[in-house]
């Protein structure tokens, strides 16, 4: 397959807009216009299991096995109308807008911007057949930081943040965020096109808070960053093309998009992923209903059949992130078996190494940072 015919990468167009992001976080964790009363009223309402019309889905582009799609159309006689966002900041602006989808799938940090700002539907557990699978193989989800006893979300997808590499260009690495300063790979290092995951690294790499909003810190991370630069050859998202096509040596890459990689590459061996001694950011995107949902019970029956074995296999398979889910996890290894640090387990969620949200300082400062880390 020649570099143009390659797919995207599941996240591919992911990227921070500085402008939206400011908007959206001056009232800190939450958002920046009302909920409409009736919808807040609405909220924690019970939801019934039932078809009550046409699924209105608003997630990253080809983020669910298109068979997954097909199936669920054909059992429940619905229609899934796709909509999809770059960012989450692109998200959150459109749910302030009032556009009304039926799922989304925020992740963890946004959910709680979501949840905190009244904006998702409570999600009634016990009406899903196949939530014990989730909370019942995964504890950490019975009562996550970012959405307590999981009142308004279910866990979709698992990911930690770490370094892919070529081999065969490269050699082994040292298994440090110092890696990207290689001077063999200078000129060929992409670093994703992400706010929090830059500074992340930053900060990891100094042994600072992971998401710190302090200025002295941001100084340092800054300054560290700057002397990155000169061996960057771009900020990017879409790391697994680069790697194929020979665009980069060295990326900062997402563990799901890794494991993807390994459906396109003819010799996995040409390639490595390593995880970060000083630390990996861990992250999950989650199932959630929106407050303004005008078909819930659709929504509840599209994220239990997303549940079903069968369903979970195909998804896995197919965008190359783990899902929480007891039972898949043998699928998600045999996936990644040349990869073996892509596996998120317990124990990584626990390290509580996820991006979390700050107050409007402190995302204001991480705004002006990230503006400073681009413009070099």
């Amino acid at each position: 397959m020649s570099p143009e015919a390659l797919p995207p990468t599941r996240r591919q167009f992911l990227r921070v807009g500085t402008a939206a992001a400011l908007a959206l976080t001056a009232a800190g964790c939450g958002f920046a216009s009302e909920t409409d009363p009736a919808d807040r009223a609405t909220a924690e309402t019970p939801i019934d299991v039932q078809v009550d019309g046409d699924l209105v889905y608003f997630n990253w582009a080809d983020f669910v096995d298109p068979a997954v799609f097909e199936g669920f159309q054909k059992e429940y006689g619905v229609k899934v109308i796709q909509s999809n966002y770059d960012s989450m900041e692109g998200m959150a602006a459109k749910l302030n807008a009032g556009n009304r989808y039926d799922i989304v799938f925020p992740t963890a940090k946004w959910a709680q911007r979501l949840a905190t700002g009244g904006r998702l539907r409570a999600i009634d557990h016990s009406r899903l057949r196949n939530a014990e699978s989730v909370f019942g193989g995964y504890g950490y989800f019975a009562d996550p930081w970012y959405d307590p006893r999981s009142a308004h979300t279910v866990p979709f997808t698992m990911y930690k943040t770490g370094i892919g590499w070529r081999r065969d260009r490269l050699g082994d690495l040292t298994g440090s965020w110092d890696d990207l300063w290689n001077d063999r790979a200078k000129g060929k290092v992409f670093v994703l096109d992400d706010r929090d995951e830059v500074l992340g690294l930053g900060a990891l790499k100094l042994g600072l808070d992971l998401t710190t909003g302090d200025q002295g810190d941001l100084a340092r991370v800054t300054d560290t960053l700057r002397s990155l630069r000169p061996r960057l050859r771009g900020f990017s998202s879409d790391s697994y093309n680069n790697l194929l096509n020979g665009n980069a040596d060295m990326t900062q890459a997402w563990s799901g998009d890794m494991a993807a990689m390994l459906a396109q590459a003819e010799d996995p061996a040409v390639f490595g992923f390593e995880v970060a001694r000083e630390g990996a950011p861990v992250n999950s995107d989650c199932y959630a209903i929106p407050a303004n949902a005008q078909h819930p019970g659709t929504a509840m029956l599209f994220i239990d059949y997303m549940l079903r074995p069968e369903n979970v296999k195909k998804n896995i398979e197919y965008i190359g992130y783990p899902m929480p889910v007891r039972g898949s996890e043998d699928t998600y290894a045999a996936l990644v078996e040349p990869f073996p640090q892509c596996v998120v387990t317990a124990d990584d969620l626990k390290a509580d190494l996820f991006f979390r949200n700050g107050d409007a300082r402190a995302e204001q400062a991480r705004d002006a940072a990230w503006t400073d880390v681009k413009a070099g």
